[in-house]
């Protein structure tokens, strides 16, 4: 099993990769997914984030209010490492149960946003870095996801640098340019990823 790390900065395109790197072959272990799913209502998780935050994080049908907690932390590094205290632990342990259901031969690619900041790179055979300049970012994130500027370069700031994430990298695939652009570079890059699985 060769465990890959993927990573980028928010509106980099990461989640792009990982679809066409799953439509390759790889398993997918998605962060940001099973993030949500240890907060569903019923869950510990949830229970936690509530003792943590109060009961204004809650929408009407008892689900968490993501903006609304995203207000709180994001704008508070303190909170966010308390937030991240909760939900790291959980999505680890969840992690590694799919992990092990993998097979032995499996590229198993593991979609980690805040893998630099949160020193995760030494988890993973390599890590794999999705990269896009800050002002495509930027672009990406009010054009295409109707982000206010303010909360965009909010959440941009939140994260590692290019440069913090780039000094991680493994692998780089350039996503500054067109869609059309990143296919060839994700199949080079699951050749090398195919190569160093056969190899282990």
């Amino acid at each position: 099993m060769l465990k890959v790390g993927l990573t980028g900065g928010i509106g980099a395109g990461k989640s792009e990769v990982s679809r066409m790197l799953v439509s390759y072959g790889a398993v997918l272990i998605d962060a940001d997914k099973i993030a949500r799913e240890v907060v569903e209502p019923g869950t510990e998780g949830l229970a936690a984030v509530v003792e943590a935050f109060g009961a204004g994080i809650l929408a009407a049908d008892g689900t968490l209010d993501r903006p609304a907690l995203g207000a709180i932390v994001f704008a508070d590094p303190a909170k966010l490492a308390v937030l991240n205290g909760i939900v790291h632990p959980l999505v680890g342990a969840r992690s590694a149960e799919l992990e092990a259901a993998a097979g032995p031969d499996s590229v198993v690619v593991h979609d980690v946003p805040l893998l630099t900041e949160n020193g995760l790179a030494p988890l993973y055979d390599l890590v794999v870095v999705v990269d896009a300049a800050p002002a495509t970012q930027l672009d990406r994130l009010t054009r295409l996801r109707g982000m206010a500027k303010p909360e965009a370069e909010a959440r941009m700031a939140a994260q590692a640098t290019r440069e913090q994430r780039l000094a991680v990298a493994d692998l780089v695939i350039d996503n500054d340019g067109p869609l059309e652009a990143l296919e060839p570079q994700v199949r080079k890059v699951w050749g090398e990823l195919l190569e160093r699985a056969a190899a282990r």
